[in-house]
């Protein structure tokens, strides 16, 4: 397993529930796992490891796995920090504020320092695995090819060189994780993704994922009982059919099952995590 695996999917698919489901059956494995949020507030991935509100400090969720959110404006100045000797003093007051500015409008600055922050925490050798719960598909490629922006805009010098070691990691170290759920949009942007990504050679290797495949059910469509079993039974296997179409459309590696009756967050992932326990 590489050490960095990256989750990514169309938006409704399931794509937190799966990355804290992949922290969570890694976790139980006996490594030592940070689950990273990269964007938003990072309540998705909270509420599925089951812990309250992430910062931008690592939050142990219980020992051995730990979760943070990214915060652009901390991240780049943490980058500058560490990376180029920027003074502490920076992190706060009107050179903070103007941090806060460049990290979030300036284009492909957002998005390395957001990728940065997560390469960065592979190269501290704190952690076992990490497991960054990413952008959307329609965004990840953006945040994937940062580091080639600025790789062609800076011809030389330290930031270059950062940009084109980060690079090297997100190829040599990093699984893209994309998940998908057997419907036809989401398998249409799957496909797309797949098509480009395949293209652009831009991580080690890349793991698909089905969610919220539907079990088989093992009755005679000829002989289904009456009333409202029946007609369950007949909505399954419609359903079931129209999946099956879809999932044929997808060279997937894993399928994980639709979970029936279960309605907090932390208990999807807890019982997606039961389905990973061979993750190695």
């Amino acid at each position: 397993m590489d050490p960095l695996i990256v989750g990514s999917g169309k938006g409704g698919v399931g794509k937190s529930a799966v990355t804290a489901a992949i922290a969570l059956a890694a976790h139980r494995s006996g490594r030592r796992v940070l689950a990273i949020s990269m964007t938003g507030e990072g309540d998705g991935l909270a509420a599925h490891l089951g812990a309250g509100s992430l910062s931008f400090a690592p939050v142990e969720v219980r020992p051995g796995l730990s979760a943070l959110v990214i915060d652009r404006s901390r991240a780049l100045v943490e980058y500058l920090q560490v990376q180029m000797g920027l003074p502490a003093l920076a992190a706060f007051g009107p050179i903070a504020r103007a941090f806060d500015v460049l990290a979030s409008t300036a284009p492909a600055v957002r998005e390395i320092v957001t990728i940065g922050k997560v390469v960065y925490e592979v190269k501290r050798e704190a952690w076992d695995l990490i497991v960054a719960d990413g952008p959307p598909t329609g965004q990840i490629g953006s945040y994937l090819r940062a580091m080639k922006t600025i790789t062609d805009l800076v011809p030389t010098g330290k930031i270059r060189d950062q940009a084109h070691w980060m690079e090297q990691v997100l190829k040599t170290q990093t699984t893209l994780t994309l998940v998908s759920v057997p419907e036809e949009l989401p398998v249409s942007e799957t496909k797309e993704s797949l098509a480009w990504l395949g293209q652009e050679n831009l991580v080690h290797a890349i793991q698909l994922y089905n969610n919220r495949v539907l079990p088989a059910l093992e009755v005679d469509g000829d002989d289904l009982p009456t009333g409202r079993a029946g007609d369950a039974a007949r909505l399954q296997l419609a359903l079931q059919e129209e999946q099956a179409r879809w999932i044929a459309e997808l060279p997937v590696d894993r399928s994980l099952p639709f979970l029936f009756g279960v309605v907090t967050a932390s208990e999807v992932a807890a019982r997606l995590s039961e389905c990973l326990e061979d993750l190695s």
